[in-house]
């Protein structure tokens, strides 16, 4: 049985994309259905890898205040 590595499959499928092409694939991606969430967070893996700590740091923050901003919108109205 042959392993199969999701992350080196996802890579390879992206790898020889254009600019544009890889902007259309993530933008394809994003709010799809869950089955992108995979090679989006492949994406995001090199991404992070590849930037430094600034880079980081203001993804994190972004990340941070949008799942603040979420939660904070979440318990001020209940649907129940």
């Amino acid at each position: 049985m042959q392993n199969f590595d999701l992350r080196q499959a996802i890579i390879q499928r992206v790898q020889d994309n254009s600019k544009a092409e890889l902007n259309e694939t993530i933008t394809d991606s994003v709010d799809a259905d869950e089955r992108a969430l995979p090679g989006l967070g492949v994406l995001f893996e090199i991404i992070w890898k590849d930037s430094n700590e600034a880079l980081q740091s203001s993804m994190l923050n972004t990340l941070f205040d949008h799942l603040q901003s979420d939660n904070n919108s979440t318990t001020a109205s209940p649907s129940y």
